[in-house]
This record gives structure tokens, C-alpha cells and sequence, in this order.
């Protein structure tokens, strides 16, 4: 049996909100013991230097581009993190040599797989200079040179966690800037894939009619009304015909229009074509769950949550289970970085499409 490791997970992913740290102890394997965790949140400035960044990614054609915005977003992410996993130790009472990894996310700027083509902005090799700690980074790309989809990563870690609950088939769901599902059946077998716009979409639609970053406690899409012809032409994308495993771009769906719905409208209609994508995943799993267990920031927003009690059974909070649905991408940041130190699989015919089991990552040693 491996000797479980003290492991960091940093997540900021396809969202804009900040950076997830949590403290995880892990064989990578079945033992996972969950330790604290923090958000630390992007300010206004942040959040316009990576917002730039994702706007010069739309060109990019080699994954080592970082001319202009991209590169000065690399370097301020490495320093971001930096800081960040200093407060958290700090705050934690922790020294820098008792944890014996960092899983790094970075900061996805452009995610197209059918070109072989995931960039997360991050510099794992500054970052490990900064922190003195061994840094497992960049754990899409190998995945996307094989032919996978390079997403979702998290299922093996959901199928951890799904070992502790009485009920499975089970299905974990993450509500990020992209929304993805985890299907976890009763012998540990996975089916995982991006079922469709998350948060994104509606945090832009808020940014640019309200100002505000969130739509808080989804308290505006409450208050609006749906426009079926609009959900009807979200959904009628040819993404939602393709089988699994398949993943999407933050910015996959930011060409169809919105225009003339009031913004409490919008925010109802983009609710609407979360939620119903979530449901649509139903069709792409061998058996359906018994439960539902939302996760991410998107289980917040109680005009989602509402939408997807509605549709589908056994809905809850990753929460009142007693998993913490705000720490999970980066809990599973930390399981990986231990896998991939161990040379164990990150991802899965079923779970990205890649041709067999395969690990990955980069390591920086500081």
C-alpha cells in the first residue's frame, strides 16, 4: 500500500470567481482524508487581465503561445497562486515542507480538443520556485494529444468519494463556468463528459447588463421569465446530439443571441438551458442514478437548483452529504496530483475518450 501524501489542490478553472485551495491527505487511490480548504476571491483588476486573456486565446494556434496579455496572465496567475497557498498555510499553521504537492489547474483560456488544442495559463515552474513545494501542473494536455477530450479529469476523484454513499448509481454534478457529469455505477464503472454552459454564461450576462459578477443566489432569474425559442436554439446545438465522452469551451455557446430579453429574462432563459442540458445527460447513462449530487458554484444559484429538482430525482446539495461542493474541483486537483507523482491513470476511454487509461501532468520541482 502507498504511503498517503499531504497534497494541495489550486483550482480556478474556466470561472473568474478566484482561486479554490484545499488540503488533501491521499494515496491517490481509495484513501482520501478531506482537510480545510479557502476561496480566494479575483478583485475587478484580476478579473479584466484574464477576461483579456480569454479574448487573445481565441487566436491562438500553437498551445505555447503566450505573446502579449496571454504571457503577463501567466505570470500574475503563478504569483496569484503563490500567494494564495502562502495565506492558506499560514492561516492553516502549516509549514511549506509539510506538504509534499501542489496540484495546479491554471487558468483555462481556450479548451479544443477536435485540434488537439487545451491551454491553462499557469506557470508551475514559477510557482514552485515561489512555494518551495513540488508542483504537478498542466494535467489536460496529454490527455488531448492522444485524442482525448482532455475533460473532464475529476471523475476518478468522485469515484472515491462515491465510495462512501449507500446509494449508486450515482451521479455527481459540477456546475463550473462548464457544466460536467460524473456516473458512477455500482462496481466503480464511469461514464463523465460536459453536459453543457454552467455558470459562464450567466456571470457574463450579468457583468454586462448588471455590473455585478454573479446573479447572487440566483435571486434575478426568479424573478424573470423563460424564452423557450431561445432555449429551444441553445438546445438544438449539435453538441447535445454528440455521444460521450465530449467536452466544451467556456465561450462554446456565446454566439447565440440574447438580445432584446430583459435581463431578468436572460438570466432565467440561461438558468433554463443549464438545468435542461443537466436533465438531457439522463440519455448517455447506462442506468439512472438514484441520486444527483450538484457540486461547484452553480448550487448556489436556487433558481438552477430549483430547475433541476423539477426535472430530475434524488437532487441534493454535495453538502448536506457532507462533502464540501465549493472545494471539490480542488480536493480532486490534489487526488490527481498524487496520481499523476504515482503514475496512475487521470482519465479514461469512458470518462474523456482517450484510447486507453493514461496519466499526466508536468512536474516542477522548486
Amino acid at each position: 500500500m502507498s504511503k498517503p501524501l499531504k497534497a494541495l489542490g489550486l483550482m480556478s478553472g474556466t470561472s473568474l470567481d478566484g482561486i479554490d485551495v484545499a488540503l488533501l491527505e491521499t494515496d491517490g487511490e481509495n484513501e482520501v482524508r478531506r482537510g480545510p480548504s479557502r476561496t480566494f476571491s479575483y478583485d475587478s483588476s484580476q478579473r479584466d487581465l484574464l477576461r483579456a486573456a480569454l479574448k487573445a486565446a481565441e487566436r491562438i494556434a500553437d498551445r505555447n503561445d503566450r505573446s502579449g496579455v496571454l504571457g503577463d496572465a501567466e505570470a500574475a496567475l503563478a504569483r496569484w497562486h503563490g500567494q494564495a497557498v502562502q495565506e492558506f498555510l499560514a492561516g492553516e499553521d502549516l509549514q511549506a515542507a509539510a506538504i509534499d504537492v501542489v496540484g495546479f489547474h491554471g487558468q483555462t483560456v481556450i479548451h479544443r480538443p477536435e485540434r488537439r488544442l487545451t491551454v491553462q495559463l499557469g506557470d508551475g515552474a514559477a510557482l514552485a520556485r515561489a512555494t518551495g513545494i513540488a508542483v504537478v501542473h498542466d494535467m489536460r494536455a496529454r490527455d488531448v494529444s492522444l485524442g482525448g477530450q482532455g475533460a473532464p479529469l475529476v471523475p476518478v476523484y468522485h469515484r472515491a468519494l462515491a465510495s462512501r454513499l449507500p446509494q449508486r448509481p450515482v451521479a455527481f454534478v459540477n456546475i463550473g463556468g462548464v457544466a460536467n457529469v460524473t456516473w458512477v455505477g455500482a462496481d466503480g464503472a464511469l461514464v463523465a463528459f460536459d453536459t453543457g454552459p454552467g455558470n459562464a454564461l450567466i456571470d457574463d450576462w450579468m457583468k454586462l447588463h448588471t455590473g455585478a459578477t454573479r446573479d447572487e443566489g440566483g435571486a434575478l432569474a426568479l424573478a424573470g421569465e423563460v424564452d423557450e425559442a431561445t432555449v429551444a436554439q441553445f438546445l438544438g446545438d449539435a453538441y447535445f446530439e454528440q455521444h460521450a465522452p465530449k467536452s466544451l469551451d467556456r465561450n462554446s455557446f456565446a454566439g447565440i443571441s440574447l438580445d432584446g430579453l430583459a435581463p431578468a429574462d436572460g438570466a432565467a432563459t440561461l438558468v433554463a438551458v443549464t438545468a435542461r442540458s443537466i436533465g438531457m445527460s439522463r440519455a448517455q447513462m447506462p442506468e439512472m442514478p438514484q441520486q444527483w449530487v450538484i457540486c461547484g458554484g452553480g448550487r448556489h444559484n436556487l433558481a438552477i437548483m430549483a430547475a433541476l429538482s423539477r426535472l430530475l430525482p434524488g437532487v441534493c446539495n454535495a453538502d448536506d452529504l457532507g462533502f464540501n461542493g465549493d472545494s471539490m474541483e480542488a480536493e480532486a486537483w490534489a487526488y490527481l496530483a498524487v496520481r499523476a507523482l504515482r503514475g496512475l491513470p487521470l482519465s479514461y476511454p469512458r470518462t474523456t475518450g482517450v484510447p486507453e487509461p493514461v496519466t499526466g501532468g508536468v512536474v516542477s520541482r522548486p
